[in-house]
């Protein structure tokens, strides 16, 4: 299989400034994702493996020119039109697949976040899995359970300006509802048709596949309290989590 991991990392950032460029634990935040590919690849000698930084950050394009964990990342530079606050990220991953595939034939695009790092190799492998054995899916992404329910304990203020339940249910126990699940933005699979086609809504309302991630990998970073909370957690899981830790040493070989 020929694989296209794209990274994805505009400059500054409204939210939380240069998030792209955080040092997490001493390490490069990018480092995780690029150590993830790097370690895909290592379990997966059958599969072509290619990465590519969509940017139009200088500074991330020299970290990620100057590491040595995978070193063999293409730099697409961010179109003027693609690095607003408004743009979808799927514009961006939809412009790197195109400018890549341009000489080289491209099975599945795999998008990992950078601000979303806790993931393990057995995460990638379980979208892949979902990916491959289902040809309708338009994209598989991961998720975790959601530990609240738009259809039991999750509100939202309605016209009359009160508050009340997002869906409305007839449920009386938690143990009543469907199983609900949060997207925790660590990692899209694409198929490469999906984005050659005109993509005009959301990617939720395509065709979609989940795979599950432990609830305690659902963190992504997009405030200051994110990255204190993010850094804590790792720092504790890599001493529980051997696929966590794993990463981690691949990180820091740097």
């Amino acid at each position: 299989m020929n694989i296209l991991y794209t990274i994805c990392g505009r400059a500054g950032s409204k939210g939380f400034k240069n998030k792209n460029l955080k040092m997490m634990n001493n390490v490069p935040l990018i480092f995780y994702t690029l150590a993830a590919i790097r370690l895909y690849q290592d379990a997966h000698p059958e599969d072509r493996i290619f990465a590519a930084l969509n940017t139009d950050s200088k500074e991330l394009m020299d970290i990620v020119s100057k590491q040595t964990i995978f070193p063999f990342v293409s730099l697409v530079n961010r179109k003027e039109n693609l690095a607003g606050d408004t743009v979808a990220k799927i514009d961006v991953i939809k412009d790197t697949y195109l400018t890549m595939k341009k000489d080289r034939v491209i099975d599945v695009v795999i998008d990992l976040d950078i601000t979303s790092p806790l993931r393990r190799i057995c995460d990638i492998e379980n979208v892949l899995a979902n990916y491959s054995a289902n040809e309708n899916y338009d994209l598989v992404y991961s998720v975790v359970k959601s530990r609240r329910s738009p259809y039991f304990n999750m509100v939202e203020k309605k016209k009359n300006n009160y508050f009340g339940k997002i869906c409305q249910s007839d449920f009386i126990a938690r143990q009543q509802v469907s199983a609900t699940y949060e997207l925790n933005a660590s990692i899209y699979a694409y198929r490469p048709g999906f984005l050659e086609s005109e993509i005009k809504k959301t990617i939720l309302e395509y065709r979609c596949g989940i795979a599950i991630m432990p609830d305690f990998l659902v963190l992504d970073i997009d405030s200051a309290d994110d990255f204190k909370m993010m850094e804590y957690l790792h720092q504790y899981y890599c001493q529980h989590d051997e696929g966590l830790k794993l990463i981690y040493d691949i990180a820091m070989e740097k």
